[in-house]
């Protein structure tokens, strides 16, 4: 029997220790708001102190209502003498009575009554006023904490992580968190103080009735704590199928042509609504272990205010302690605990789901940058001889992408990279602006290795026209200087013309300030990629990235767009990606790659003449 209560409070000891753990963890990431917390704990504190000396008027008031003797049996006291504030009132309520009478004496308790509920309300207006900021800075801190991460991290952790999901955790859990660390706040901190200041003020009514309530409390806590353990389990859950349900829907919303014309509304239809009954039944089994807690919580303090109606009762009965006044608002007081009781065990289940929320929001925000800047980076302001590959290797989760790369592209020459899909062209290329960080070997850029140099002034020297073209629902002239929002109008201008859009703009209605839509949808694609060219052409950058800039447009378009890039790599040192290979005939270097290592190098005509895997290719595309 020892031995069980002594596992039954080892139990509930290590649950409250844990709850507060999670309660300070959560109230970490807002301590740059400290001084608000403070404000808000004294508000609520005085809350707390006039509320319940609101209700302990009620003594006095019934002692005076049912013509108790409290006030008759008082001795004369000076002000000079020790009492306490009890007797201090009835002093000063006796002088009333005997000039003016107990009506006039009932005025004045009414009158302490409301004037106390006024300062509750006041103080309780101002705890809330200082966490609003606190409310508000969760999402504000968090929004641009994981915008932030996500910026840093490299191209490669996306890879592996779905649209949704990112963006559930940057709505959903965001929004979770807020009201987790505010509900944590009032009922971690307002719901305790609000309880101990009951209890201090019954103790001070009767001792002896208090601690008998202090050995009902604690059970009472330990059974509505067990409710809530599985809830963050549970609650990761429910968001993970969050991000599922996002993604799918960014998917069908990306891909909703193909799936109207293959027919297939019936398949995706099937796996979102699978999703939802998923999520359905997790929130279902939430929302019953949260619920519970409220109800359970109410009963246990019903039953333990019987119980002190009960024990209290009697020692009013016999005479032992207490006035009938005393034991009515010991009784109502008491009362009181058992909607902070329940506060507080939504506090507690808040908890658990604000650490499950962070811990979702850490997987992203403490994930480890692979691409990071040296203590001391050097700023790169030129590029002066080439880009050096020194036997270069890379692997991505221990799948390896390229091998003993050797490669050196002098400024001014034009390299092109040739090989099949997954040879490693796209990350060969990505490893110059440090998408990704090469595994093995160096990378070097005018005789240094490129991870000395600042990230900022490395990718300031280089530009990048990609596949699909890459565009933000803004103007056409916004676009244009995405790179160089400094630039000029005259300048976007120039860049224009240079990437063969002037003509196309100046047709729109509203030309340069034309709203292009989400992803430059109210463009053709031809329209679309001159515009990541000009793009590129106003940042002016001594070196350019091509990933098959050409290979998704008609033979009209391309036509357009190869002029414009060829009038872009003019002097400038140009490393090409292409699939169609007419468009590298006359690049100064090919390059061959075959399973992430070079096979074959050489000019179009040497490449030819070896009759190996480049003329292969050439024989595919039937390139004359």
């Amino acid at each position: 029997m020892i031995r069980c209560k002594i596992s039954y409070f080892a139990d509930y000891s290590e649950g409250i220790v844990l709850i507060m753990k999670k309660f300070f963890r959560i109230v970490s990431y807002i301590k740059e708001y400290k001084s608000y917390m403070g404000w808000y704990g004294l508000f609520i504190l005085l809350s707390i102190l006039f509320s319940l000396f609101s209700l302990g008027m009620l003594t006095p008031f019934l002692d005076l209502i049912f013509g108790n003797n409290a006030f008759a049996s008082l001795t004369p006291i000076s002000v000079t003498d020790s009492a306490n504030l009890k007797d201090l009132l009835y002093h000063f309520l006796q002088d009333i009575i005997k000039t003016n009478g107990k009506e006039y004496a009932l005025g004045w308790i009414c009158l302490f009554i409301i004037v106390s509920i006024f300062f509750k309300n006041l103080f309780l207006y101002l705890a809330f006023y200082f966490l609003a900021p606190i409310r508000n800075m969760v999402t504000k801190k968090y929004s641009k904490l994981l915008y932030d991460k996500i910026l840093q991290l490299p191209v490669g952790f996306f890879t592996e992580k779905r649209k949704g999901d990112i963006l559930s955790r940057a709505s959903n859990d965001i929004a979770e968190l807020e009201s987790s660390v505010i509900s944590a706040l009032e009922g971690l901190i307002k719901e305790p103080l609000t309880i101990i200041g009951i209890l201090i003020f019954l103790f001070f009514i009767s001792a002896k009735l208090t601690l008998f309530v202090f050995i009902l409390l604690p059970l009472a806590g330990f059974i509505v704590g067990r409710i809530g353990r599985s809830l963050k389990k549970h609650t990761n859950k429910a968001q993970v199928k969050w991000g599922e349900i996002l993604s799918q829907m960014e998917e069908t919303l990306s891909g909703l042509r193909i799936i109207k014309a293959f027919n297939a509304e019936g398949k995706v239809k099937g796996q979102f609504y699978g999703l939802v009954e998923d999520i359905f039944n997790l929130k279902n089994r939430i929302l019953y272990r949260r619920d519970l807690a409220s109800p359970v919580s109410e009963f246990l303090g019903v039953t333990i205010l019987s119980g002190v109606l009960w024990f209290g009762g009697k020692l009013v009965l016999n005479g032992e302690i207490l006035s009938p006044g005393s034991f009515i608002t010991y009784v109502a007081l008491f009362s009181q605990i058992i909607n902070p009781a329940k506060a507080l065990s939504q506090a507690v289940y808040n908890v658990n789901r604000g650490t499950a929320t962070l811990d979702r929001l850490n997987e992203i925000l403490e994930a480890p940058n692979t691409v990071e800047e040296v203590a001391n980076p050097i700023l790169i302001t030129g590029f002066e001889a080439s880009i050096h590959f020194d036997n270069v290797g890379f692997a991505y989760q221990d799948a390896s992408i390229l091998n003993g790369i050797n490669l050196n592209i002098k400024k001014g020459t034009s390299v092109a990279l040739v090989g099949s899909s997954g040879a490693g062209k796209s990350t060969l290329a990505d490893l110059v602006p440090r998408f990704h960080d090469v595994s093995s070997g160096n990378l070097y850029i005018d005789g240094k290795n490129i991870k000395d140099y600042s990230l900022h002034s490395l990718r300031q020297l280089i530009s990048i026209v990609t596949q699909e073209p890459i565009l933000f629902n803004d103007t056409i002239a916004a676009n244009i200087a995405l790179g160089k929002p400094e630039a000029t109008m005259e300048e976007i201008i120039a860049a224009a013309k240079i990437a063969n859009a002037y003509d196309f703009i100046i047709k729109k209605e509203g030309g340069f300030d034309s709203i292009i839509g989400d992803r430059g949808s109210k463009l053709s694609g031809g329209e679309r990629q001159r515009l990541t060219i000009a793009r590129a052409v106003l940042k002016n950058p001594p070196i350019l990235i091509l990933d098959e800039a050409t290979s998704a447009l008609d033979t009209e378009s391309e036509r357009l767009v190869q002029d414009a890039i060829n009038n872009m790599m003019q002097n400038r040192t140009s490393i090409v990606i292409a699939h169609r290979l007419s468009t590298i005939r006359h690049a100064d270097e090919i390059i061959v790659l075959q399973k992430g290592a070079i096979v074959e190098r050489g000019n179009h005509e040497n490449l030819l003449a070896q009759g190996g895997y480049y003329k292969k290719l050439i024989e595919m595309q039937e390139v004359k």
